[in-house]
């Protein structure tokens, strides 16, 4: 089985997206099957290691710098090369150019056509388009998200409250919740103590974090509000934002503006496969206060590395922190949010056995197990006569792998 992928986005542009992507194929390699991706070239890149992610041209965009505008001709143009390849269906993984173009390639192919469903827009569209109503771009998002979802053989989604919000809409294709695992290496390795001896925190300050896109529907001036209450009965704590994106220079002011510049550090981006997990080692508690998210991966990351997690219960994050095992549900007021924490702080036994908690519960959502799940979706959705083979294939393997009657 070989499944084309095409997404607006992947790494070295760092988030959700791009680590469900990731560890998807990962994990899909390791049951042994297949996956090209299609994704953007980004200017001054490294060359990719892996032949089977295809690089296109891609243009910059002026309402949103760190994302980049695939050329529909360069896509088109590997359509030779693509047919060679005999792919089994399409998963497109954006809105944007990779839909449609996903859309042309599966019709061109005859094949299937999924997609994952990774962002709330509902919820997203008005902080880069602000010069028009709320009411009307919360509609628009809506018309736009069912449209897209109805042309396809079938949706995934990443949680159960993004599955209810897409019927709600309209959407009348097939919906599948499946949340994006966590790879065994993202249990693995950090080291709390080098990550504060580097950066000058002090062992027993108490330091909360927050990773991810520095952009306004994460929520993140809420968090300001949050350290600023947390320091009136712990004047040491430090609140660490690593990430970039379009909010940093506003919430830089308000930092400023509000005496903060001692508790709140922002620090860019973490390498993600070695410095952030020192990151999230050091940490006492991750903290996190988007409304928007469709999973929240990285709540079940900080968890991975035993670091307890505090964060409203919103939209995808619901999933995770439902059984609050390894984590602590917040009120969605800063000053409930504050006193939640604080006591955390305040009970250090308690604070560690949260940690030893938060990483079992992590083990639930390995990516292996979510890799077989998308793996028999993908067969459901085949071809008859590529179903036929790999059934086929399947058997060959399992009689081979059959201990011969003599030897019973």
């Amino acid at each position: 089985m070989h499944i084309l992928m095409i997404s607006d986005v992947f790494f070295p542009r760092i988030n959700g997206v791009s680590t469900s992507i990731e560890n998807f194929r990962q994990a899909l390699a390791a049951a042994g099957i297949r996956s090209t991706l299609i994704a953007p070239a980004y200017p001054g890149a490294a060359a990719d290691d892996d032949p089977d992610i295809l690089r296109i041209p891609s243009r910059y965009l002026p309402m949103d710098p760190e994302d980049r505008l695939m050329r529909r001709s360069a896509i088109r143009a590997l359509l030779p090369e693509l047919r060679r390849r005999e792919f089994t269906l399409v998963h497109i993984h954006t809105p944007f150019a990779a839909h449609y173009a996903g859309l042309d390639l599966a019709r061109e192919l005859g094949l299937p056509c999924v997609a994952t469903y990774h962002t709330f827009f509902e919820e997203y569209l008005f902080h880069y388009i602000p010069f028009l109503p709320q009411v009307w771009l919360r509609s628009a998002a809506r018309r736009f998200s069912c449209r897209q979802c109805n042309a396809l053989d079938a949706v995934i989604v990443p949680s159960t409250a993004m599955a209810d919000t897409l019927r709600r809409y309209g959407v009348t294709r097939p919906l599948h919740v499946l949340p994006t695992g966590l790879p065994e290496s993202r249990f693995a390795g950090g080291d709390g103590g080098y990550f504060r001896s580097r950066y000058e925190i002090a062992g027993e300050r108490p330091l909360l974090l927050f990773v991810g896109r520095v952009a306004h529907e994460k929520n993140i001036g809420f968090l300001l509000g949050v350290i600023d209450r947390v320091r009136r009965t712990h004047p040491s704590a430090l609140l660490l934002v690593t990430g970039e994106g379009p909010a940093l220079a506003g919430l830089a002011a308000t930092v400023q503006e509000r005496g903060l510049n001692e508790h709140v550090r922002f620090l860019g981006y973490l390498d993600r496969h070695s410095e952030l997990h020192d990151c999230y080692r050091a940490a006492d508690l991750f903290v996190f206060a988007s409304r928007t998210e469709t999973q929240g991966l990285v709540l079940l990351e900080a968890m991975a590395l035993g670091t307890p997690v505090v964060a409203l219960a919103e939209m995808g994050t619901r999933d995770i922190l439902g059984p609050q095992r390894g984590c602590r549900i917040a009120p969605d007021d800063e000053d409930g949010f504050a006193e939640l924490v604080t006591g955390l702080l305040d009970e250090p036994a308690r604070l560690q056995a949260l940690g030893v908690e938060a990483r079992r519960y992590a083990r639930e959502w390995q990516a292996d197990e979510m890799a077989r799940r998308l793996a028999a979706l993908y067969r459901g959705w085949a071809r008859p006569e590529t179903r036929l083979l790999d059934d086929l294939q399947v058997g060959a393997t399992s009689a081979a792998r059959a201990p011969s009657a003599g030897a019973r």
